[in-house]
């Protein structure tokens, strides 16, 4: 019996000094560089905003902030990654519009959308621009509508993959003109540009974090976007809704997310972290460049499960209507 006794006060003073240490590794958390995954290719829109707020949350965590590229099937490789990580704190994930959308596309996914994270909150929102290569003929919206349904089998609209925010964009433009395209789907916003640029496809509906550059230094046509309002960064574009497209409103909205089972001290510390991020200048300038908005008041939980709970449901609807069958 003393040897029983002996045993279990050795067993409850075991486990109260593992619970001391995760208390204390959890109040001095980060001790050591924090991964931000980015389900997408280097150089393309949803990277270009990773960079900037990994920069940013850096100066507010007193920890390097890496980003690491781990792109597939429409953003769910790199998500599925994050979601079977140590819920540590040391691998979180940023992810944008498609974390909603991926269930309507997907037969299988790795992860549950709402139970497999913990919502951080939300980062940014970025409005989509329809653009064409440079010599593509059409000059403005009317005549791209005019061309693309007279010419629609020979037209090219290229996309960053399944799921992938030019996938869905594209998607509802086709939907809007009521035509089926040639779609041309690449593993990546970045080499899709690029086949743009190099004239090999017609067409591309993508964020401004892709465009703007391009769009300003007259490297592509561009006719729409597709914002409730006119972007400072690209004035003289105008909207869908001004174009005659009343119902084509959509901004890739993008967020972060822990591991589900991240303890709460560790997530106060990547929100705290995230809301002063929000608030930095130099980010808040890059993003202008880049045509993005800020959402320093959804820099939270709560709005993030509110937006994905929303957004599901939405985006299944659309697909259902659009023929989309998942994969």
């Amino acid at each position: 019996m003393l040897h029983l006794k002996k045993t279990v006060l050795a067993a409850g003073l075991a486990i109260g000094f593992l619970g001391f240490n995760t208390q204390a590794e959890e109040s001095k958390y980060p001790e050591r560089p924090v991964n931000m995954v980015i389900p997408f290719t280097a150089g393309g829109p949803t990277d270009n905003v990773a960079r900037s707020l990994a920069e940013a949350m850096r100066t507010q965590l007193g920890e390097t902030v890496i980003v690491e590229n781990k792109a597939g099937a429409g953003g769910t490789i790199g998500t599925t990654h994050v979601a079977h990580q140590k819920p540590n704190g040391y691998n979180i994930l940023l992810m944008h519009i498609g974390f909603s959308t991926a269930p309507s596309l997907y037969k299988k996914l790795g992860y549950d959308p709402v139970k497999s994270f913990e919502p951080i909150g939300m980062v940014v929102d970025v409005p989509m621009t329809i653009i064409a290569r440079e010599d593509f003929p059409a000059n403005n919206m009317k005549e791209l509508v005019e061309y693309v349904k007279a010419h629609k089998d020979e037209v090219t609209l290229a996309n960053a993959g399944v799921g992938a925010a030019s996938h869905l964009c594209g998607t509802m433009l086709m939907s809007a003109l009521d035509v089926d395209l040639l779609t041309i789907p690449y593993k990546g916003a970045a080499p899709a540009m690029n086949d743009l640029l190099g004239k090999q496809v017609d067409l591309l509906c993508d964020q401004t974090t892709n465009t703007s550059q391009q769009i300003l230094g007259k490297k592509v046509k561009a006719y729409a976007i597709t914002s409730a309002e006119r972007s400072p960064t690209l004035p003289d574009l105008p909207t869908m809704q001004e174009e005659g497209f009343k119902d084509f409103q959509v901004g890739i909205w993008h967020a972060l997310w822990a591991p589900a089972g991240t303890p709460k001290p560790v997530l106060e510390k990547l929100e705290s972290a995230l809301a002063g991020a929000l608030k930095d200048p130099k980010f808040k300038e890059r993003m202008d460049k880049l045509g993005a908005t800020v959402l320093e008041n959804d820099a939270h939980p709560a709005a993030l499960q509110a937006k994905v709970e929303q957004q599901i449901p939405v985006w299944a609807e659309l697909f259902k209507k659009a023929g989309v069958e998942p994969q």
